[in-house]
C-alpha cells in the first residue's frame, strides 16, 4: 500500500498502464479512497485504480516560469 499525502497536495504517482508500462501522473491530489486516486495533471484529470500503483509521493511545487531575456 503507498502512502499518500492529503488531497490539495502536489504528487507524482507511478502506476501500471493495462499493457503493463508504466507511466506517471504529476500534479495536484485531488481525492483518494479504498479503489481510485485521482490527480489532476498537464494531461488532465486521471482516475488511477489503487491496484495500478506501483509508487508515489508528494512533490515540490513547479518553478516559476522563466521571463524572457530581452536583447
Amino acid at each position: 500500500m503507498v502512502n499518500l499525502p492529503e488531497p490539495g497536495h502536489r504528487v507524482v504517482v507511478r502506476y501500471l498502464l493495462p499493457t503493463g508500462q508504466a507511466t506517471d501522473a504529476l500534479g495536484e491530489l485531488l481525492s483518494t479512497d479504498a479503489e481510485t486516486v485521482v490527480v489532476d495533471g498537464k494531461r488532465g484529470v486521471e482516475r488511477i485504480p489503487r491496484g495500478a500503483i506501483i509508487a508515489a509521493k508528494e512533490v515540490p511545487p513547479p518553478p516559476a516560469p522563466r521571463r524572457a531575456a530581452s536583447t
